[in-house]
């Protein structure tokens, strides 16, 4: 993906206003997580360890996955992204 500023991005979501995930939600989430990485590494598409503290950062702050790809969909400023969610795109270099 990309090099996220992990602490900067923690700090927008712990701004936000969402129904963070109950400790059994979390669970399940990590759970689910630990089986779509295995997925992409038989694929050969092995994450970074910043992509990993990225999705880490996402559980440990109980955000749910569907928010979780809308915010990633923000950072990398993508057309279909919530335009309203207060999140700063990443700068891209070219």
């Amino acid at each position: 993906m990309s090099d996220f500023d992990i602490e900067t991005i923690r700090r927008q979501v712990r701004a936000m206003d969402f129904v963070r995930g109950t400790p059994t939600e979390i669970a399940m989430w990590h759970e689910d997580m630990a089986d779509s990485r295995a997925n992409l590494v038989i694929e050969d598409m092995i994450p970074s360890p910043n992509d990993d503290a990225f999705f880490g950062m996402m559980l440990d702050e109980g955000v749910p996955p569907p928010l979780v790809s809308q915010i990633l969909l923000r950072l990398l400023d993508h057309p279909d992204a919530d335009r309203s969610l207060p999140v700063t795109p990443i700068q891209r270099s070219m």
